[in-house]
């Protein structure tokens, strides 16, 4: 790593939500890098009840995890999930006056809303599903969307609680089933595309730099789903099958959206590749982060290694690029 302060690096993983084990995942995995750094890494885990606890599961109380934060150069959060991505952490961080990875709160809230998302990306002029906000039935109705749907919760990841919907009996059940795992439903009408990845960071020079565009081989009719992410039966394509003007579109909608969301750290934009051109699908400003997930893999593509990732995201955030925000 070239000259700087950073000597040790606060990284925090777990969280209380359905992502805690993912988190964990994660943020071990940037331990290992921040190691392999020479730098000194400081873990800290937030348990499933929303308490602190450090590398031996000690728990401890907030102001001692406070202050284990406030003795470090820097922090690497690795939340996903609500209380973690949604902003919340980079509320804290803030306040600590420590840098950290990542985006910041507005950032990160608006990124976390699926619904708010939708509304940024089609006022940029980047198409989106179309969809509904509900909260019964009719509100589906009054929209005139005729099944396949796709139902899913406006907050949270990792497919949680995501459904299709083939018929509108099934709507009913897919709509609870989303609200149980987050907030409010989003209803979409069902795109027939390839899924297309592509991801983003602004170095400590201010240069946004893209890793290779990622393609998931999919099912007809189905979604990428929790087992097919975790459970090691994903297929990627690096870089993604597409045409030139299919990428170009790709990366001029997810700069507009990094920056106009305010991001800074790595954000992830997931889109479909349709036959009528690209649709943005979601947002994620905390993706995750293990060393066969998506986000690495596809900086690993263009020659930038898991540690040399973890280095120049430490880097960009003690150069005072995140936005204040």
């Amino acid at each position: 790593m070239p000259e700087q302060t950073i000597r040790r690096v606060a990284v925090i993983g777990g969280g209380a939500n359905d992502e805690h084990d993912i988190s964990l995942a994660s943020a071990a995995a940037v331990v290992r890098a921040v190691r392999a750094l020479g730098l000194t890494a400081v873990p800290l885990t937030i348990d499933r009840r929303g308490g602190w606890q450090l590398e031996d599961h000690e728990p401890v109380l907030p102001a001692r995890a406070i202050a284990r934060l406030a003795s470090c150069d820097v922090t690497f959060p690795v939340l996903h999930g609500v209380d973690g991505e949604d902003g919340a952490v980079a509320g804290l961080l803030r306040l600590t006056g420590v840098p950290f990875v990542g985006s910041p709160v507005r950032a990160s809230a608006l990124g976390m809303d699926k619904w708010i998302t939708k509304l940024v990306a089609e006022r940029l002029g980047i198409r989106t599903a179309p969809g509904v906000l509900v909260d019964d039935r009719a509100c589906v109705e009054r929209l005139h969307l005729e099944p396949p749907f796709v139902v899913k919760p406006t907050t949270g990841g990792s497919s949680n609680g995501v459904s299709v919907v083939r018929e509108a009996g099934q709507l009913e059940a897919a709509i609870e089933t989303a609200q149980s795992a987050g907030g409010a439903a989003l209803v979409e009408a069902f795109v027939d595309g390839r899924e297309v990845d592509i991801a983003l960071f602004r170095d400590r020079d201010g240069e946004l730099r893209a890793g290779s565009t990622l393609e998931i081989a999919v099912a007809d009719g189905a979604v990428f789903d929790r087992e097919q992410k975790y459970g090691g039966s994903a297929e990627f394509t690096l870089p993604a099958r597409i045409a030139a003007d299919e990428h170009a579109a790709i990366d001029r909608a997810a700069r507009a959206l990094y920056d106009t969301l305010g991001c800074a750290g790595v954000a992830r934009f997931d889109f479909f590749v349709t036959a009528d051109g690209v649709v943005l699908n979601e947002v994620n400003t905390a993706p995750g982060f293990t060393e066969q997930s998506q986000v690495p893999r596809m900086y690993a593509a263009t020659g930038l290694d898991y540690p040399d990732l973890v280095a120049a995201l430490l880097e960009a955030s003690v150069a005072g690029v995140a936005v204040a925000a």
